[in-house]
C-alpha cells in the first residue's frame, strides 16, 4: 500500500532573540529583538538627520539676521534661541520623535526597529524623556563616546542599554512579515469541508496507523499481516467494521481520520511523522488569513490614533475581534502551523493588544498639570534625597569658603583665573557702578540663553550620575559647591563679597533649588541599585526612574526661570534692590510651588510594580 506523501521540515537556523510577552488575556507573545547592527545603523542615521536638521534651522536663523531692518535686539535673541537649540536639539530629536511617533525616529522607522515597553505596550513619553537623558551615559559619555551603550546593547540579554533598564523599554523589530499557506491539495480555496464529525482515534493512535500503512510494503508478509490483525482489533470497538480484510479496513479507516480532521470539529494539531501540518490547520488558515489581514489593517490605525477616535458603537466590536484574534493564535499554536504564521499573528495580537490598552488608562495630563502639580508633588515626596544632595553641596562650598578665607594663597589651585581676575578688578568696577558679569542690553538674550543651556546640562548630569552608583552625582554637587564656596571666599578676601551677593541674588536661590532637586533625582535612581527593598532592582529602577524623570521636570522649570533672571537681569545694570527683591519672590515663589506638590504628593501613589 503506498505510503501517504511526506515533505521535510527545513531546520530552523534563526539567530533571533525573542522576547516573551503574556497579555492580560493570558496570550503569550513574543517579540524579535533588534540587535546591535540594526540599532547602531538606526544611530548613525539619526545622527546624520539630527544634524542635517540642525544645519538647516542654523541657515533659516542666519536668513533672519541677515533681513534689513533688524536691530542688536533682534539678532540677540536669535542667537539666543541658535544657543538653545544646539544644546537640546539631539535630546529633543530622540524625544519627540520616539514620544509622538510610535517608538520610532527617522532612523529606526529606516531600519524596521521601534521602541516599547518591555511590558508590551506602547512607549509613554515618560519613558522617552528617561532613555533619552540617559543617552548621556550611553553615548556621550567623555572620553568613551558610544562605547557603553554598544557594549550595554551587545551583552544584555534584552539587548539594553542604560537607558532602557530605567525606563523599562525595549528595541523590537517592527518589519511585517509576509507568508503565503498555500491550500492543502483536494481542497478549494473558500469551500467548505464535509463535516464528519470529531477524530475517533487519539493522535497518537493515528501516528501509528499512519506509520504502519507507510511501512506495510517494507514488511515480512507474515509480521504485515500480524500487525494489521493486531491494529484491526484494536480499532474495531470503536469503528465498526464493513470488511474482514484487516488491510483495506484499515485503510478505511486511515482516510475517514483524514477527512475528519479536516473539519472544524477538530481542535488539535494532527501533523504526520514528519512534522507536516495537516489539513485541518491549512483549513484553519484558509478560513482565517482575510480576517486577520483586516483587523491587523485596523489595529495599525488605531494602535497610532488611539480607540477614542474609533465612533463609539465601533469601539465594543474592535475589542471582540481583538479576544477572537488572540483566541486564533492560542488555537494556531495548537494546530501546529507555519511558524511564520504565528509571528505574523503575533504581531497582529501585539497591535491590537497596544491599540486597546493604550485607552486603558488616564487621559494624557495636559502640560500645565505636569508643570504645577506633578513636577513638585515628586521633588515633595523625595525630600530626603533632595536633602542629602543640599548636604552634599553645602558642606564642601562651607569648607571652599573657609579654606580660601584662612589659606589666600590656594586661590589659584581653588578657583579659575578668570574668577581671580574678576575679583582683582572687582573693587574698581564696583566704584565705576559695573556690575558683575553686566553685559550690554543687546547682549543679555545671548547670555539668558547660554547660562540656561548650561545649567540645564549640569542638572541632567548630576541625575543620570545616579546609575554609576550616584558617584557621578556625588561630583557634580561636591564640585560645584566647592566652586561656589571658594568664589565667595576669593570675594571676600578682596572685600567685594557684596559685590558678587548682589549678582546672585537675583536667580541664586532658583538655581541652587534646581541643583539641589537634580542631585536628589540622581540620588533616587542610585538609592533603587543599592537598596530596591521588596521589588526586584529592575523594577525598582524603572519606578524609581519615573519619580526622579518628573523630578527633572521641575528642575527644567525652575532652571529656565533661573537663567531668565541672570541673563537679562542679574547681568543688567539694574538696581540692587531689584535682584534682592527678585530673589525674596523667588523664595515665596518656591513656597507657593511646592505647597502645591505637597497637597498632591499622594494623590496618585507610586507607579505601580510590575512582576520580573
Amino acid at each position: 500500500m503506498p505510503a501517504p506523501a511526506r515533505e521535510p521540515q527545513p531546520a530552523d537556523t534563526s539567530l533571533r532573540q525573542l522576547f516573551g510577552i503574556e497579555t492580560p488575556e493570558h496570550v503569550a507573545l513574543h517579540v524579535d529583538l533588534a540587535g546591535l547592527g540594526s540599532r547602531a545603523a538606526a544611530g548613525i542615521v539619526d545622527t546624520i538627520v539630527a544634524g542635517l536638521g540642525i544645519l538647516v534651522l542654523f541657515w533659516l536663523l542666519t536668513l533672519l539676521v541677515g533681513v534689513p531692518g533688524t536691530g542688536d535686539a533682534f539678532v540677540g535673541w536669535v542667537l539666543a534661541l541658535v544657543i538653545l537649540v544646539f544644546a537640546f536639539a539631539f535630546l529633543g530629536y530622540f524625544v519627540l520623535l520616539e514620544a509622538l511617533n510610535g517608538g520610532r525616529t527617522i532612523g529606526k522607522q529606516l531600519l524596521g526597529i521601534r521602541v516599547v515597553m518591555d511590558s508590551g505596550h506602547p512607549l509613554t513619553p515618560t519613558a522617552a524623556v528617561v532613555r533619552s537623558l540617559f543617552r548621556l551615559l550611553d553615548c556621550y559619555f567623555p572620553g568613551l563616546p558610544f562605547l557603553p551603550g554598544l557594549l550595554m546593547i551587545f551583552l544584555h540579554r534584552r539587548n539594553q542599554r542604560l537607558g532602557d533598564i530605567v525606563a523599562g523599554t525595549i528595541v523590537v523589530r517592527d518589519i511585517p512579515l509576509d507568508w503565503a499557506m498555500a491550500p492543502p491539495p483536494g481542497l478549494t480555496p473558500g469551500a467548505e469541508p464535509v463535516e464528519t464529525g470529531p477524530p475517533e482515534l487519539t493522535d497518537e493512535e493515528f501516528r501509528l496507523l499512519d506509520q504502519f500503512l507507510a511501512r506495510a510494503a517494507d514488511l515480512e508478509p507474515a509480521v504485515q499481516t500480524r500487525l494489521a490483525t493486531e491494529l484491526a482489533h484494536r480499532f474495531q470497538d470503536r469503528i465498526p467494521r464493513r470488511t474482514s480484510d484487516a488491510d483495506t479496513y484499515l485503510a478505511e479507516i486511515f482516510t475517514q481520520e483524514q477527512r475528519k480532521r479536516r473539519s472544524r470539529f477538530a481542535t488539535r494539531a494532527r501533523t504526520d511523522v514528519a512534522g507536516r501540518t495537516s489539513v485541518t490547520a491549512e483549513r484553519f488558515l484558509e478560513r482565517k488569513r482575510e480576517a486577520w489581514a483586516q483587523f491587523h489593517t485596523l489595529a495599525t490605525q488605531v494602535e497610532r490614533s488611539g480607540v477614542s477616535h474609533l465612533p463609539e458603537t465601533e469601539i465594543p466590536a474592535f475589542a471582540a475581534r481583538y479576544r477572537e484574534v488572540a483566541a486564533d493564535l492560542a488555537r494556531a499554536r495548537t494546530y501546529g502551523v507555519d511558524p511564520r504564521v504565528i509571528e505574523y499573528l503575533e504581531r497582529v495580537v501585539s497591535a491590537g493588544h497596544n491599540a486597546l490598552y493604550r485607552a486603558r488608562g488616564r487621559r494624557r495630563a495636559p502640560v500645565i498639570r505636569y508643570l504645577v502639580r506633578d513636577f513638585p508633588a515628586s521633588v515633595v515626596r523625595s525630600w530626603p534625597y533632595v536633602l542629602t544632595a543640599f548636604l552634599l553641596f553645602a558642606i564642601p562650598a562651607a569648607l571652599g569658603y573657609a579654606l580660601i578665607r584662612t589659606h589666600p594663597e590656594l586661590q589659584d589651585e581653588l578657583t579659575s583665573p578668570e574668577m581671580v581676575s574678576r575679583a582683582r578688578e572687582a573693587a574698581d568696577r564696583q566704584a565705576r557702578g559695573i556690575g558683575y558679569a553686566q553685559s550690554a542690553q543687546e547682549e543679555l538674550p545671548l547670555i539668558a540663553s547660554a547660562i540656561i543651556s548650561n545649567n540645564i546640562k549640569i542638572g541632567f548630569w548630576a541625575f543620570v550620575g545616579g546609575l554609576a552608583g550616584g558617584v557621578l552625582t556625588a561630583f557634580v554637587l561636591v564640585q560645584n559647591g566647592l566652586s561656589l564656596g571658594a568664589g565667595f571666599g576669593l570675594f571676600v578676601n578682596y572685600h567685594a563679597g557684596t559685590y558678587l551677593a548682589t549678582f546672585v541674588a537675583g536667580h541664586g536661590i532658583l538655581e541652587l533649588t534646581a541643583i539641589f532637586i537634580a542631585g536628589g533625582a540622581g540620588l533616587r535612581v542610585a538609592g533603587a541599585l543599592f537598596a530596591p527593598g521588596d521589588r526586584t532592582r529592575r523594577d525598582a529602577l524603572i519606578v524609581e526612574g519615573r519619580i526622579a524623570a518628573r523630578m527633572i521636570g521641575a528642575v527644567v522649570t525652575l532652571l529656565a526661570i533661573a537663567g531668565t533672571i541672570e541673563g537679562l537681569l542679574s547681568a543688567s545694570d539694574a538696581p540692587a534692590v531689584y535682584k534682592y527683591a527678585t530673589s525674596a519672590l523667588s523664595v515665596v515663589f518656591l513656597c507657593i510651588y511646592f505647597a502645591s506638590g505637597w497637597t498632591q504628593r499622594g494623590a496618585d501613589g507610586p507607579p505601580p510594580i510590575r512582576p520580573a
